[in-house]
């Protein structure tokens, strides 16, 4: 009898593992998760990015014909080059006046229009 109690015991242990293996929460680490939320990010950088080229096409004293804006989680970044500091100061203004910026990277240049 003390054989056939332990099969039993064992078998029982069997069982539940293999429930509780089955019955883990959904967490991020999920596949499913990680890439709908991955998604969700690319687009809230992409509506940042919008917001902002079109605070700085609103700002008249700044030429955006070189200016590139990147956001990546509310950190954006203006790349490229305006013809004079005086465009690289308002253009970070009127960036980190929009909605949803927690930090700004100025990398604008400053270089003459060839004439």
């Amino acid at each position: 009898m003390g054989i056939q109690k332990l099969a039993v015991v064992i078998g029982t242990l069997a069982t539940l593992a293999a429930f509780n293996a089955q019955a883990q929460p959904a967490d991020s680490s999920f596949p499913g998760a990680s890439a709908s939320s991955a998604k969700a990010a690319r687009k809230a950088d992409h509506m940042l990015e919008k917001a902002v080229r079109k605070a700085l096409g609103k700002d008249k004293t700044v030429d955006v014909t070189n200016v590139t804006v990147r956001a990546r989680n509310g950190a954006v970044t203006l790349l490229g080059s305006v013809p004079e500091q005086g465009q690289a100061d308002a253009a970070a203004q009127a960036a980190q006046g929009v909605a949803g910026v927690s930090s700004l990277n100025n990398a604008l240049t400053v270089k003459a229009v060839a004439h």
